[in-house]
């Protein structure tokens, strides 16, 4: 397989995946509608740098020891679980609460409009899902031709990746900002924390519950 093919191809897996609504969707829509733009683009970021840390952990090999480990893989998914969990169950028990100390724990929970804020957010989620990391070992080294060099060929793959992500990303974030106004109103801003709380949660509970 040529290096270009190999490229392509993996465009369109990565792409499809991308597309997929999932928890990184949920997370940037939520933030971004919100109206915290700054703090958006933080967890893009952050979910980029895992995503780009899983690359470069599998093109070196190091993330095949989280599949041939069972303690660690374990660690890592109970781990993400509970963070996760933490994170859906702050956003919906604040939707209940009111006043003033309701609003304070909803700037901890949606937190400040800051890029490191968000980076760290985002690098969390990405880098405590080993189902990421799992993605990356049985996919990459597939598009990897055998004459390349294997890790500067796993991080030009993972690098088609992020600039997909970016690129989607950037779609989230101007359609969550358009309907900023009408989504930063009380009641859609108690809808909206419900509803991506669950969806986290969900995603927590079937990485709990998962194999």
């Amino acid at each position: 397989m040529a290096s270009s093919t190999a490229l392509w191809s993996f465009a369109l897996v990565v792409g499809l995946l991308t597309l997929t609504p999932g928890l990184d969707t949920a997370l940037i829509l939520r933030t971004a509608a919100l109206g915290r733009r700054t703090r958006a683009w933080g967890v893009v970021l952050g979910i980029q740098t895992g995503t780009l840390t899983w690359g470069a952990l599998t093109s070196l090999g190091v993330t095949a020891l989280l599949t041939a480990s069972h303690l660690a893989y374990e660690i890592l998914r109970w781990a993400g679980a509970a963070y996760l969990l933490w994170m859906a169950g702050r956003m919906i028990v604040e939707t209940f609460r009111r006043g003033g100390a309701g609003a304070s724990a909803e700037v901890e929970v949606g937190g400040a409009d800051t890029l490191s804020g968000g980076w760290r957010q985002g690098t969390l989620t990405n880098l405590l899902n080993p189902k990421v990391g799992v993605f990356y070992v049985a996919v990459l080294p597939q598009f990897i031709p055998a004459e390349a060099p294997h890790f500067a060929m796993g991080l030009a793959l993972t690098s088609v990746h992020v600039v997909l992500g970016m690129i989607w990303s950037t779609v989230l974030i101007a359609s969550a900002t358009a309907l900023g106004t009408w989504l930063r109103g009380a009641r859609a801003r108690r809808v909206l924390d419900r509803v991506t709380g669950t969806v986290i949660g969900a995603f927590a509970v079937r990485l709990a519950v998962g194999d």
